[in-house]
């Protein structure tokens, strides 16, 4: 795995919540149409795995604390 610097790690964490936000706003519409609900379950998985990502990453900032 490639090693990030904090600041690489930092515009990683908010491309990605821009994305889960921009997730929730497709979702909320297609919440109004029952057809495509396996879209919204698509949508939704992806969205879960957005965030998991971004709290690795957030816990990558997190320095490790001396023993």
């Amino acid at each position: 795995m490639e090693t990030m610097t904090p600041a690489e790690i930092s515009q990683r964490i908010t491309v990605l919540r821009a994305e889960h936000r921009s997730l929730d706003e497709c979702i909320a519409r297609l919440a109004a149409n029952p057809d495509d609900e396996m879209e919204a379950k698509r949508l939704k998985r992806r969205k879960l795995q957005l965030k998991d990502s971004i709290f690795k990453l957030e816990c990558m900032l997190i320095p490790d604390e001396p023993a």
